[in-house]
């Protein structure tokens, strides 16, 4: 332990956690690799983790010219000078992040600040990189000097493997994690997801901290226990752990009102003080007990949000643009980050809102279950049976030429139910005259009255039914989640493949992916012994029943008279 120990207090450190049992780790096959990871194997152990640590960086493929630790003593007095350590400014992109002193004692407090800046200067294409901080202040346990930590850090950074992610190095790709971050939520935490929406004005503001919770609030032996698998593993166990923060906050406050008037800061409070009702090995069981989508689905979901921040006008890949870096940096720490995804109280305005179906409360609703890329835009009605009559050729006229839509239904009972259609229906017309369904997995059939239920793809809740044909599991090498050619097509064209498209999977059956199809004479939402929405060709009668689709309730009569019926879109 000697030689990992110049930067640790340690007074402040669990010493009775600590085995003295002398342990090698020999092996570096990744599923056995894996197994010890999760299991703790080298986490009792300050001088065996020190020496896993090493090997699995040193693993990691770098950009040929990636500074090490020769570098950092070839820099460091030049950048930091005579300066008090203690006193040094952060560099631009992690500034108002925490910065954790995770028990280092007052030389390895300073030796954080001096590694980043240092970073700064090696790294000029870094724009954004909050988890930076953490990152440095934990390596820092477990290696002998400043030099050595600074080159473990540099090749997490320099990391050139484009199918693995490792740490956001710009706004651009942090923010599209936190969206995707949220559409995870909101499809494997449903119950902490509705009070998010209850309680939080602004539900992306807080799942934007969710890498503050792993990354600045979770204690030493929590983050480090998360960091022995993500090094094996990858970014996915950042979204599982923070996945079963959430589930765990929910468990435990659930029913108790709020500790302060923030949802925000009571998450905050209850990841900084875990250990009070959650252990490090039940938090780790938890996030591995999630059934989450592949590597590629989630890599998929990810461009998808950059693609459409992008559109937004959301770049930050020319750091030398001061004033946008300025402007960025005062939207992150006003918490009002112009570009993000509007809250559904500003998504949905009350006052331009009309619907004949769905009340403004209910649609805020529907808007809190929907991707967040598009939650980012503002509904418009493209078709009302009020005002375009009831014909199904008016309806494809009207609807035809955007993606995603929403359909809304109101029957003469006063039952409300609808769907959210993943795809343009113009897709129809690749099955000629024949009747064949498309769209993706993100499609979803939902009830509003007389109670509110939502129904997502049957694979979704139980992907025991269908293997992923894209992700192995077993890789090749330690700490990585190489996808294979499939999942990265050389095209660029081909890259945004939707995310959750049936294709992706190994599925039993084609009825577990019949979401949506359209013909001259009926639309079919659904399918597989029974269909969860079928319509008539006037728009006038229609039928619903479960289907294996979606495992759904019928939802309203199950054979119903429509009263109205609306299509709405997505406004920029």
């Amino acid at each position: 332990m000697d030689a990992y120990n110049r930067f640790v207090d340690w007074d402040k450190m669990d010493v009775t956690a600590q085995s003295q049992d002398v342990k090698e780790l020999t092996c570096m096959e990744f599923q056995e690799l894996k197994q010890l990871a999760r299991q703790g194997y080298w986490a009792k152990n300050h001088s065996l983790r020190a020496k896993v640590y090493h090997k699995l960086i040193s693993n990691i493929p770098c950009r040929t010219v990636t500074p090490d630790a020769n570098v950092y003593r070839d820099i460091v007095v030049k950048i930091v000078g005579k300066r008090n350590s203690s006193s040094l400014p952060l560099p631009e992109f992690v500034d108002n992040s925490l910065v954790p002193t995770y028990c280092l004692n007052a030389e390895g407090i300073g030796a954080v600040r001096k590694i980043i800046l240092c970073i700064a200067n090696q790294f000029p294409d870094i724009s954004f990189c909050p988890a930076l901080p953490s990152v440095v202040a934990l390596l820092l346990h477990y290696s002998q000097d400043e030099a050595e930590c600074f080159e473990q850090v540099c090749r997490i950074l320099a990391c050139n493997d484009p199918s693995k992610r490792l740490i956001d190095q710009t706004f651009l790709a942090f923010e599209s994690s936190c969206m995707t971050f949220g559409d995870l939520v909101n499809k494997y935490c449903q119950a902490a997801h509705k009070l998010m929406v209850a309680v939080s004005e602004d539900v992306l503001e807080v799942y934007s901290d969710w890498q503050r919770w792993l990354f600045g609030e979770l204690p030493l032996v929590y983050i480090a226990r998360v960091f022995d698998v993500f090094l094996v593993e990858g970014y996915k166990v950042l979204y599982r752990v923070a996945l079963a923060l959430l589930k765990f906050f929910h468990k435990v406050r659930a029913g108790q009102p709020m500790e302060s008037d923030s949802i925000q800061q009571d998450i905050r409070a209850f990841v900084r003080d875990i250990a009070k009702s959650v252990s490090p090995e039940r938090l780790l069981e938890k996030a591995f007990a999630i059934r989450l989508f592949s590597r590629k689905e989630i890599q998929l979901l990810q461009m998808a949000n950059e693609k459409a921040l992008q559109q937004k006008g959301i770049t930050v890949k020319q750091k030398s643009n001061a004033k946008l870096v300025l402007l960025l940096n005062y939207c992150f720490s006003m918490s009002c980050l112009v570009f993000l995804r509007q809250n559904v109280h500003l998504a949905v305005h009350a006052e331009n809102f009309k619907s004949e179906i769905v009340s403004v409360k209910e649609m805020r609703d529907i808007w809190s279950w929907i991707p967040e890329r598009f939650a980012l835009c503002q509904p418009l009605l493209l078709f009302t049976t009020l005002e375009h009559g009831c014909s199904l050729s008016r309806f494809y006229s009207h609807s035809e030429g955007h993606e995603p839509t929403l359909l809304l239904i109101k029957t003469t009972a006063k039952e409300v139910c609808g769907a959210y259609l993943s795809t343009d229906w113009s897709e129809r017309r690749r099955g000629g005259n024949k009747l064949s369904f498309f769209g993706t997995g993100e499609c979803f059939v939902f009830r509003l009255q007389p109670e509110v239920e939502r129904y997502e793809w049957v694979i979704i809740k139980h992907p025991e039914l269908a293997t992923t044909g894209s992700e192995p599991e077993n890789h090749s090498s330690p700490a990585s989640s190489t996808l294979s050619s499939s999942a990265v097509p050389s095209d660029p064209s081909d890259r945004l493949s939707p995310f959750l498209a049936a294709r992706h999977f190994n599925l039993p059956s084609k009825t577990a992916s019949m979401f949506m199809a359209g013909s001259s004479e009926c639309i079919i939402i659904g399918g597989g012994d029974g269909q969860a929405l079928y319509l008539d060709a006037d728009l006038n009668h229609g039928r619903t029943s479960h289907c294996n689709t979606f495992n759904n309730q019928p939802l309203c009569s199950e054979s119903f008279q429509i009263s109205v019926l609306e299509v709405w879109g997505f406004r920029d």
